[in-house]
């Protein structure tokens, strides 16, 4: 296996250790939960950049990077939305996205063709990570029992930072998903 797709492998493995520490409470997890979720977030980046330093792009790359990314997203969305950080209609439209190009991918793939993913769709995803990374540091900053003043700052950082910050993900989620949908049509019902 190459190193890009060993990347990608351990950015599965990633998430669950992810998931272990968000769901701890103190600010030394919650601060473990942020960095293990910007490393694995990093294995996104640096695989993409070895598979194509070293021309080793495969198709088990093509198909599973993605998946690992999906994955990893939607882990933390899912989380945030338990936690009551994000709304859960907000999850839902992020799941029924990355679940409608999931599903065109594999419908391409059954007919021999391994979609890659777009420019929007990288966009999309650089987004969704700042996104989750300001809301683990939020999460952090929480878990520090921060006296009055600042803690009155800290709801205000949450309403005017972080839901306006979800509301651009969701609406870029959203058109990128319609994008790769009507710029693959003809790859999947031709």
């Amino acid at each position: 296996m190459s190193l890009p797709n060993r990347l990608t492998m351990a950015r599965i493995l990633l998430t669950f250790a992810f998931v272990f520490f968000a769901f701890q409470t103190g600010v030394t997890p919650k601060t473990i939960a942020a960095a293990v979720f910007l490393l694995a977030s990093l294995t996104d980046f640096f695989d993409g950049y070895y598979a194509k330093k070293y021309n080793l792009i495969s198709d088990f790359g093509k198909l599973m990077d993605p998946i690992a990314d999906k994955f990893l997203i939607l882990t933390a969305f899912f989380i945030f939305m338990v936690m009551h950080l994000i709304q859960g209609w907000m999850f839902i439209l992020i799941l029924v996205r990355e679940a409608g190009v999931t599903l065109i991918r594999l419908r391409a793939m059954r007919r021999g063709k391994i979609l890659a993913a777009e420019r929007a769709g990288k966009i999309k995803t650089v987004l969704q990570i700042l996104a989750i990374l300001t809301i683990l540091a939020f999460m952090v900053l929480a878990e520090m029992s921060l006296p009055g003043y600042w803690s009155a700052r800290l709801g205000l950082f949450y309403q005017w930072v972080i839901v306006p910050l979800m509301l651009a993900v969701v609406a870029v989620t959203l058109s990128s998903g319609i994008s790769f949908a009507w710029n693959n049509r003809r790859s999947v019902y031709a």
